[in-house]
């Protein structure tokens, strides 16, 4: 779910990418960020956001995957993408999140399971939170594509399977740093205190200019850029299905085939939203602790604000899963009462598959799902 580096100290020798460093405060100044009630408050927001993560998303994303491969949808590139979010989504909810709840709770910001672990759980962490980005950002330039642009043919399997690739592979690349910066880092956490051992990423103080440019890279390639692009592409997808007028004769099929559309648009458009809520005031704090961190690192409150800001984000994933399985249930509803084909109904995605079939008309008249398939 992200870049999460967890650290609340400070070396002369470093540059730490952590938790709302000042990089010249001397060890004997660091505030004590475990003791207080501000700190035990965060420890239960914490704990209730990662129990609700490992339950939701990684049960509920399993059920979600099942249900998709049960109703044969995964032929559809937007589900294809829908899939691969929940895939991410899993495999933090099972392998990273247990030992961040160790971590954060049980032993209170103290790191037991060794460089290969820390490096790892960063890494994949990283690794979710892009891919859910990339995801997003391909399901709404397909949605703008079909939508807008009907007539132009879709996507063949070999393309759909490329665009999937992708979604992994620059994350893959791009995260490598967040695991081969990775580093356990042991220091006394209070005078006549047992020691805490932290798992953050450090960086050289020689290498500072080069982590600034790779956070700056990724903020505008896996943050801004995404968001800019699929708010562009909402905005004209919104002016399309609200505020154009459909020519020609509107049967009742062609109404409740815009309503679906419409349904499915404002869930994404939704779930986009929820994604920049979650996501901004982490990378607005991260701006704040690596460009200006005398403006918050002195401040041992403002180390607990971040795991707050922390829970936040990684919430997100949470959201999303909540959203499109509310969204399938509703379906299902409407498939036992009849309302719809009962191949059109079983899953979100399924509303979608229709649209990208259209070859003469943006909104025609015979509504098939049996030629599903990725476009």
């Amino acid at each position: 779910m992200g870049n999460l580096t967890n650290i609340s100290l400070a070396l002369t020798d470093y540059f730490l990418a952590g938790d709302g460093l000042d990089y010249e405060v001397p060890l004997d100044e660091i505030p004590d960020t475990t003791q207080g009630r501000a700190f035990f408050v965060a420890t239960i927001v914490i704990a209730v956001v990662l129990v609700g993560i490992m339950l939701v998303c990684g049960v509920g994303n399993c059920l979600f995957i099942a249900s998709l491969a049960r109703y044969k949808q995964l032929r559809n590139l937007t589900n294809l993408l829908i899939a691969n979010l929940a895939v991410s989504d899993v495999l933090v909810a099972v392998v990273c999140c247990p030992f961040l709840l160790d971590y954060y709770v049980v032993k209170q910001l103290s790191w037991d399971h060794g460089l290969l672990l820390c490096a790892s759980t960063n890494y994949l962490r990283t690794v979710s939170l892009y891919v859910s980005t990339n995801a997003l950002l391909a399901i709404a330039v397909d949605r703008y594509m079909v939508i807008l642009h009907p007539l132009k043919p879709r996507m063949k399997h070999q393309t759909a399977y490329c665009v999937i690739l992708t979604v992994w592979i620059v994350p893959i690349f791009i995260s490598i740093p967040s695991a081969y910066m990775a580093s356990e880092t042991t220091y006394p956490h209070v005078a006549g205190r047992t020691h805490k051992t932290f798992c953050a990423q450090i960086w050289p103080v020689d290498q500072q200019v080069y982590y600034r440019s790779y956070f700056l890279l990724v903020f505008a390639l896996e943050f801004m850029g995404p968001v800019t692009v699929m708010a562009v592409c909402y905005i004209r997808i919104s002016r399309e299905l609200w505020f154009k007028d459909v020519p020609g004769f509107q049967t009742e099929q062609i109404r409740k085939r815009l309503q679906r559309r419409r349904r499915t648009v404002v869930v994404l458009i939704l779930v986009l939203v929820a994604y920049v809520l979650c996501w901004a005031p982490y990378y607005g704090f991260a701006l704040l602790r690596d460009f200006y961190p005398t403006l918050i690192s002195r401040d041992r409150n403002s180390l607990v604000a971040f795991y707050i800001i922390e829970c936040i984000a990684m919430s997100n994933g949470v959201i999303n899963t909540l959203s499109f399985v509310s969204v399938q249930n509703n379906t299902k509803r409407l498939k036992k009462a009849g309302k719809f084909p009962p191949r059109l109904v079983t899953f979100v995605a399924a509303k979608l598959v229709d649209e990208g079939e259209a070859r003469t008309s943006s909104l025609r008249v015979t509504e098939d799902a049996d030629g599903a398939r990725p476009r």
